[in-house]
């Protein structure tokens, strides 16, 4: 028998037992296991280690029957496993249809999950894309999206301190994944990047604890996608670049225009390194002015780039 039907027969026991299940009945009730108690207790313990690396939550719990007291036994809780409906509206039901269709998230667990939301799969199954973008998946993304859909806080560590975070969306952007939402420690609106959350991502709060926050579809420049304690950058512009910038940041970023053509730009920065790369694509038409720490940033990464 292949794993993959083992693994399939083993969700099926334990998801539809109406009590947990212990080892011993799990290896006669289950095709694919060796009848020997050491061969099968290796496999069994690899094939729990591969479920839960999945996503599915196989629990131990013990055996309710007075003739074999301490006995525990596995089981798969219902209201664990399915997904709850999020309530999407059918044009956001077709949108998910696509993005499941076209998009493959690399090392993300849970995949199938989107079809569940997005609907009940034809007969054939997803029709397959001409075309298929593989998008870089992180760790973190399947508890992000599910505290997303529950409306429920969630807690993590983001470089080096404790974070609380109300998640409202989701967004990739420049080849990473941003979480956007409510710092209940920073008391504001913060960008997380993924890739730089530091610890697991834990669920600290109930079902439905918050409100997300009406999108505008409007989405925040680089530089303000990160986790970094948000200072004012003060940039200068050359004449000659001068109305392009002022017209990618907006108007309300446009601190003074000087006599010869240049610009001031006062711009809020909580990612340093996507605000590096907006001023290098100026050449030497753009000056950092300020905060001074900034500008000493900005200087010995480029002393950095071109050593003496």
């Amino acid at each position: 028998m292949h794993r993959l039907e083992r693994l399939i027969n083993l969700v099926a026991a334990l998801l539809h037992a109406d009590r947990p299940l212990t080892a011993d009945e799990l290896r006669n009730r289950l095709p694919g296991y060796a009848e020997d108690h050491g061969a099968f207790r290796r496999a069994f313990e690899r094939d729990k280690e591969a479920l839960r690396d999945l996503g599915i939550p196989v629990v131990l719990e013990p055996v309710d029957d007075a003739a074999q007291p301490g006995v525990v036994g596995y089981r798969i809780p219902k209201e664990a496993y399915y997904l709850k409906d999020p309530g999407l509206a059918p044009d956001e039901l077709a949108a998910l249809h696509l993005a499941a269709s076209a998009v493959r998230l690399e090392g993300a667990s849970g995949v199938a999950a989107l079809w569940k939301l997005g609907g009940e799969l034809g007969e054939q199954g997803p029709s397959s894309p001409s075309a298929v973008a593989a998008l870089p998946g992180t760790a973190h993304l399947g508890p992000v999206f599910a505290a997303i859909s529950a409306r429920r806080r969630i807690g993590f560590i983001y470089r080096g301190r404790a974070r609380n975070v109300d998640p409202w969306r989701l967004s990739f952007r420049n080849g990473h994944w941003y979480l956007a939402g409510h710092d209940h420690d920073a008391g504001e609106e913060r960008m997380f990047r993924l890739d730089r959350v530091e610890s697991d991502v834990e669920v600290t709060g109930d079902e439905g604890a918050f409100e997300r926050p009406p999108h505008s579809g409007a989405q925040a420049p680089p530089w303000e996608m990160g986790g970094e304690e948000a200072l004012t950058a003060r940039l200068l512009v050359d004449a000659g670049q001068a109305t392009w910038a002022a017209a990618h940041v907006g108007p309300d970023a446009v601190e003074a225009w000087r006599p010869d053509g240049s610009v001031v730009l006062a711009v809020r920065v909580t990612n340093r390194d996507a605000f590096r790369s907006f001023v290098l694509g100026f050449l030497d038409h753009a000056e950092v002015l300020g905060p001074p720490e900034l500008r000493a940033d900005m200087v010995e990464w480029l002393e950095n780039l071109c050593p003496s």
